[in-house]
């Protein structure tokens, strides 16, 4: 369970386990020293191999218990944690707990403080609400997704960070974490309405406005989406890959001269916003980013101010040497996972080690949990 050192040390979860941003974001409050109790189905905890080491990291720092919401038994040890909880994490559609008897009404006659936290795709009220959906139809429909791809192609698809974890996960931790601050002047819980297509359209926020003014033009053709030769990534000679974002001319000189380009009229400063010469400043870089391996390049760029990062793949973050210095990975029951962020200086978030769904007996949990 969680150290209980953190900035929401003392802060109570029950969480009720759905799919990826819920236990996402219960995992975030659980790093940033929540306590942290996750219910699961009995049947789910049946097929756990107790013999095999709990590795899942979206149960890390927390306790699990097996509940039957439809035993009566069962219902009266999930009211008693509720009673004495400060969150409830709802992740199912619109309704669900209600007929369970755990809406928010139900709730909030138990424990007026409960700040009672719904997580869903489409949100609780539209059209959509009730309707099935993953990550990919949530930000299809915030706007999101139609901006992510090459020029003439398909929008491409950017796995699901942006809707489950960006737009969900990470908005969930958020809204508690300014929910329990509003509730320290007023003494009373709230229901906390967070939906993925909300969240997503949120981290696309500016792009709103660039469209409507027309700043930003079709997929693929702007200088933060692959259309400009400073903002974008070229493949080296190993096969591997290189990023670079000199958008400041003074960036965008250091990048020219250490690819020994600085005399390319193609690539003079005074033509770096001039959208003719994109696609022949992108070709000529593509070309000589080939003739280097990617340490190679690495060895020119890293550290200097041409904007530039290798592109690593996960097992490799671990190894790089500012990453390493950092810290920014850790490895916890023999599996890499990020470590916490962001990072404070007195209250420090950590990773606990995860458990196995119903891994705790209940009446351990509700008597650990006194009022």
């Amino acid at each position: 369970m969680s150290n209980g050192r953190g900035p929401l040390a003392g802060v109570r979860v029950v969480e009720l386990v759905g799919q990826g941003p819920g236990p996402y974001g219960a995992m975030i409050l659980a790093d940033l020293g929540a306590d942290v109790v996750a219910v699961d189905r009995p049947e789910v905890a049946a097929r756990v191999n107790p013999d095999r080491i709990a590795t899942n990291p979206l149960m890390r720092g927390k306790r699990s218990v097996a509940l039957d919401l439809k035993s009566a038994d069962d219902f009266v040890s999930l009211m008693i944690l509720i009673e004495r909880a400060d969150v409830f994490i709802d992740p199912f559609r619109p309704g669900v707990c209600e007929r369970l008897g755990l809406g928010p009404d139900d709730l909030a006659a138990k424990n007026e403080r409960l700040l009672y936290t719904r997580m869903t795709g489409w949100g609780q009220d539209g059209p959509l609400a009730t309707a099935a959906g993953h990550d990919l139809n949530y930000i299809a429909l915030s706007g999101a997704l139609h901006t992510i791809g090459y020029e003439g192609q398909p929008p491409t698809m950017p796995i699901n960070l942006l809707g489950d974890f960006a737009g969900g996960g990470l908005l969930l931790a958020m809204g508690v974490a300014a929910a329990l601050v509003e509730r320290q002047s007023s003494g009373r819980g709230q229901m906390i309405d967070v939906a993925m297509v909300d969240g997503a359209a949120m981290i696309l926020g500016p792009f709103f406005s660039a469209v409507a003014n027309g700043f930003w033009g079709p997929r693929g053709t702007n200088y933060l989406d692959g259309g400009a030769h400073f903002y974008n990534v070229y493949g080296t000679s190993d096969g591997k890959w290189v990023s670079v974002g000199a958008i400041e001319p003074q960036f965008y000189a250091e990048l020219v001269r250490g690819l020994g380009l600085e005399d390319d009229e193609l690539l003079a400063p005074s033509r770096q916003m001039d959208r003719s010469v994109w696609a022949a400043a992108k070709a000529k870089m593509t070309n000589v980013f080939a003739s280097r391996t990617r340490d190679e390049w690495s060895a020119v760029f890293e550290g200097g101010d041409a904007c530039f990062a290798p592109v690593l793949s996960p097992d490799e973050v671990p190894r790089h040497a500012h990453t390493a210095a950092r810290g920014v990975t850790t490895e916890i029951n023999g599996v890499l996972q990020a470590n916490p962020a962001p990072r404070f200086s007195r209250t420090a978030a950590t990773a606990g080690v995860p458990c196995h769904p119903g891994a705790h007996p209940i009446d351990d949990v509700v008597s650990s949990w006194s009022r």
